[in-house]
């Protein structure tokens, strides 16, 4: 059943946020401070590309770099990033069977925002990480 989600999505949504993603990571490794959060760009682009049969959780092992990180994404690209999955969302919304998928782009909201200090696993192990 995921898969044919996860197609659906690829369609609907996902190769644009994929893309946006993709762009937000190259123009952040231009410079070496931004590396980690080019990374971090390209790391969300995966998960935004094929959402169904992933989950995020937090990385205990975070400290206050990734705080500060998040703050400092948050200005450069998170912003910009949150505001493509809240407007795909409600696009999705507005038909009956785009509704899943509007909630799986509201779902990554909270993501694209403070990235840091999180990570993606597989749906069968959200608690393998830690």
């Amino acid at each position: 059943m995921k898969t044919i989600l996860n197609v659906i999505w690829l369609i609907l949504s996902g190769i644009w946020l994929f893309l946006g993603y993709l762009l937000a990571g190259v123009l952040l490794c231009i410079t070496i401070i931004g590396i980690p959060f080019g990374i971090a760009a390209f790391r969300i682009a995966v998960y935004a590309l094929w959402p169904f049969g992933y989950t995020t959780v937090e990385r205990h092992d975070a400290g206050a770099p990734s705080c500060i990180g998040n703050v400092l994404w948050l200005v450069l690209a998170g912003w910009w990033l949150a505001l493509g999955h809240i407007v795909t969302g409600i696009a999705l919304c507005i038909t009956i069977i785009g509704i899943p998928f509007g909630i799986a782009n509201f779902k990554m909201v909270p993501l694209s925002l403070l990235p840091l200090g999180r990570e993606i696993v597989p749906t069968d192990a959200p608690f393998a990480s830690r």
